[in-house]
């Protein structure tokens, strides 16, 4: 199951955004193999397209024989309209640049597939013949085997536990990951770090935590200790709301939606639990909301 929460919507980047875009940087080659695409040196060019195509998750100019665009597509989620926006940054990288352009979609999880990313993208003028069609390449991570991303490059490897593993098959995984990253990796942090919140789209926080408790470096990284504590704090949040609710139902009634619309977006557990005493001081949701 995809995890991504109520904080996460399409139009704001996920946790683990950050830290893949940080992995196909450090690690270009890697991607390039594994996706099956000619290799060569490697130029980073999102920035020189980021005024037309800012949303595009990476895109790599390959300096072959013959150069080209690697465009790679990162997605958790499902939404109609997603082949067809991979072909606008393809078609757009593409008439920028003027190379061909290669894209490959990485599905973190099943909840991101759907009819869009089974077919080509074709258009057609009044049900004639396709004026125009646009094929890209679509990898499942789960159904990859594990083995293919454990044995491959430093720079796929946190996706491993994303892959067609079951939960007792989690902690050899991540034993043969930590072997490999404490012995190869110049940068264990960031590493550690993408598999800790790519993790959290599939397994519960509490099992995550538990397995990557004994990795020294995930202990040492500040970055790290800032999320577990705002995971905490989130959980805290989600508590004081649900009592909220529940004792709010009783005495006021159902919240409309806009009022639920208000309370899920608070975050901070001293705001709740404030609400929360003055519910027997007030007569409605709106009344008791005014003191936000």
């Amino acid at each position: 199951m995809c995890k991504i929460g109520n904080r996460e919507t399409d139009t704001m980047p996920k946790p683990y955004d950050v830290t893949l875009k940080s992995l196909i940087e450090s690690h270009p080659l890697d991607w390039l193999r594994w996706i099956g695409l000619p290799i060569g040196t490697v130029d980073i060019i999102d920035a020189d397209l980021s005024a037309i195509i800012a949303e595009a998750d990476k895109l790599l100019r390959v300096n072959t024989e013959q150069p080209y665009i690697a465009h790679i597509e990162m997605q958790a989620s499902y939404k109609p309209d997603m082949a067809d926006r991979f072909m606008r940054y393809n078609m757009l990288a593409g008439i920028r640049t003027e190379l061909p352009v290669d894209t490959t979609v990485f599905l973190l999880c099943p909840e991101a597939d759907g009819t869009v990313m089974r077919q080509p993208v074709m258009k057609r003028f009044m049900g004639g013949e396709p004026y125009l069609q646009f094929h890209f390449r679509v990898v499942r991570l789960w159904q990859e085997p594990v083995e293919a991303f454990l044995e491959g490059g430093l720079g796929m490897l946190p996706l491993a536990p994303l892959c067609a593993v079951s939960k007792q098959e989690l902690p050899e995984v991540v034993r043969r990951m930590e072997k490999r990253i404490e012995t190869e990796s110049e940068d264990a942090g960031t590493a550690w770090l993408a598999t800790y919140l790519l993790m959290g789209l599939r397994y519960e926080q509490a099992m995550i935590q538990r397995l990557l408790r004994g990795v020294s470096k995930m202990r040492e990284s500040v970055t790290y200790q800032a999320i577990l504590e705002e995971g905490e704090a989130i959980g805290e949040a989600r508590g004081e709301r649900n009592l909220l609710l529940l004792l709010g139902r009783k005495r006021l009634g159902e919240p409309n939606a806009k009022t639920l619309e208000v309370l899920q977006s608070i975050m901070q557990p001293e705001i709740l639990e404030r609400l929360a005493i003055r519910l027997l001081e007030v007569e409605t949701w709106n009344e008791l909301l005014t003191a936000l």
